[in-house]
């Protein structure tokens, strides 16, 4: 399948509708209804949703006072929320890597929005569609359609075509010449029009097609939303922007430099460092959260097919977000960070078997949800993948299942590479060349508090440490990504004049400069 643009995606998604309904009304005139087949046991089916920077703090089911969420509530009521799932990488390409073959991005040779997914692990969806399920794609998967991803239907691969090119410049990072001008929001009159064709799309395939198939199948649905520019549709920012109460960060915090020095650089790479009119705040958190709100009803369009279609009782349900948003949380914006607002994600799962209104605390992952997914469809254990099952957990059974969750990230604005790993009500950040940074999230759940050096802490941090460098080598990894980064911007020097190096780069470094940038390049001075 190739890569297609959002301009693209309506229209055929549109065509593909029409598609899909004849499909099924030829297939069900040449094979007959399902039942006619003799069948074994019932292998279950599977809706994938996921969204684009929704943090797990805001949704009623979290917690939330004020963001609207009631389809995500009553899914959350009929199935099980894990409130401390972790994205594997907070940045779109790289975290959905992860998201979709339940292997680190770092396995994948994915870092950030330039260095996409290389193909090297299946899929979920290859995996299931090579074990006979029937898999449909509509919306943001953001991998490569240069490889098989298992699924028919239209999927955007976006940065494939249309690279982040800051990532590609770490060593010292240069920055975003318009982040800033995100911290704002207004509101728009009309609903979005591609995550509603999202929804229309998987709705058309669930009531149409789905229930003529002599095989299981799976939906995945990527929608757009809430991923900035903060612009909501106008009933529900009108509804937020009086009621909203951005955060405020402790003076203290900011002016002691207690965030660790690549995240200070972050908030210059952002350009956050200075401060940003109160109003564009409450303006972007209202966009926000409008956001949020539209697309829960597009979700709820999708599980109401799948509860009219009759097939709910054999379906898991599921819905999380490729990473979360900063939101202004400790001084930062956007996401490429591992602190709570941009790496904790939320996961609801509704399924046969499941326990309605449970919630599991355990420190979980994308990583484990892939091989959740594979062992319920009868393919698991698979010994490559980088995930422990989620079942233990889901039967009560606190001493199985993932103890720990993991997340790395190198991609735009950060000096060095970083890991985190969680477990319990602690975490650990650790950045190469600049050390360690330990939370006790039950005690500070805003991570304002470094405990690397506090008597409690010191047995946690070696204990973690212990962890993190049994799962991956920090200094290895960071290495790869930079090689790799690096490896790609000479492929563009050498391959591109100076003229279309400035074309690509202005787009993300802005005209000054992208210019200086590509006459260096060009020039040998810059490598």
């Amino acid at each position: 399948m190739s890569n297609i643009t959002r301009r693209d995606f309506s229209r055929r998604l549109a065509l593909g509708a029409a598609g899909v309904a004849a499909l099924g009304a030829i297939r069900e005139s040449v094979q007959g209804k399902p039942g006619d087949a003799a069948s074994g046991p019932k292998r279950p089916n599977f809706v994938f949703i996921s969204s684009d920077q929704h943090s797990f703090r805001f949704a009623r089911f979290m917690g939330h006072p004020l963001v609207r969420t009631p389809n995500l509530d009553k899914i959350a009521a009929r199935g099980v929320v894990l409130e401390n799932n972790y994205c594997g990488n907070p940045v779109c390409a790289p975290a959905r890597s992860c998201m979709m073959t339940g292997m680190y991005s770092s396995d994948l040779n994915s870092f950030g929005n330039t260095t996409v997914y290389d193909g090297s692990y299946p899929t979920w969806g290859k995996r299931l569609k090579d074990a006979g399920y029937d898999c449909r794609g509509f919306g943001k998967m953001d991998l490569n359609a240069a490889y098989d991803l298992g699924f028919k239907g239209q999927l955007l691969n976006e940065h494939a075509d249309d690279p982040d090119i800051t990532e590609l410049f770490r060593r010292p990072p240069i920055f975003r010449f318009n982040d800033r001008d995100i911290v704002n929001g207004k509101s728009r009159p009309e609903r979005d029009k591609y995550d509603a064709e999202v929804a229309q799309g998987a709705c058309n395939f669930i009531t149409n097609e789905s229930k003529s198939l002599n095989t299981p199948w799976a939906v995945y649905a990527g929608f757009y939303m809430p991923h900035p520019p903060f612009v909501g549709l106008k009933d529900y920012f009108d509804y937020y922007l009086p009621l909203v109460k951005p955060v405020q960060v402790p003076e203290k915090y900011l002016e002691d430099m207690q965030m660790p020095i690549p995240y200070q650089a972050m908030r210059d790479f952002e350009g956050v460092s200075t401060p940003i009119a109160a109003e564009k705040i409450a303006r972007a958190y209202a966009g926000y959260f409008a956001k949020i709100t539209e697309v829960d009803e597009y979700i709820g369009q999708v599980y109401d097919a799948l509860e009219a279609s009759g097939q709910l009782d054999n379906t898991y349900f599921i819905y999380t977000a490729d990473h979360g948003e900063a939101l202004g949380y400790n001084g930062l914006w956007l996401k490429n960070d591992l602190y709570e607002g941009a790496a904790h994600v939320p996961l609801i799962i509704n399924g046969p078997g499941l326990t309605s209104g449970q919630r599991i605390s355990q420190p979980t992952g994308h990583i484990d949800l892939v091989a959740t997914m594979m062992e319920w469809a009868g393919l698991g254990p698979i010994k490559e993948l980088r995930g422990t099952s989620l079942t233990p957990l889901l039967k009560g059974e606190q001493s199985g299942g993932p103890q720990w969750a993991y997340s790395e990230s190198h991609s735009d604005g950060n000096t060095a590479g970083s890991c985190m790993i969680r477990a319990g009500d602690w975490k650990l950040m650790h950045f190469t060349w600049y050390g360690d940074y330990l939370f006790n999230l039950r005690d500070d759940p805003y991570e304002y508090k470094n405990l690397i050096h506090s008597a409690d802490g010191k047995e946690k941090a070696a204990e973690l440490q212990n962890k993190l460098h049994a799962l991956v080598d920090p200094e290895k990894i960071t290495m790869q990504a930079f090689n790799r980064q690096n490896q790609i911007l000479e492929g563009y020097t050498k391959s591109l004049s100076e003229e279309k190096l400035f074309d690509l780069f202005k787009k993300r470094l802005g005209e000054g400069q992208g210019r200086s940038i590509a006459q260096k390049l060009k020039s040998g001075m810059l490598c």
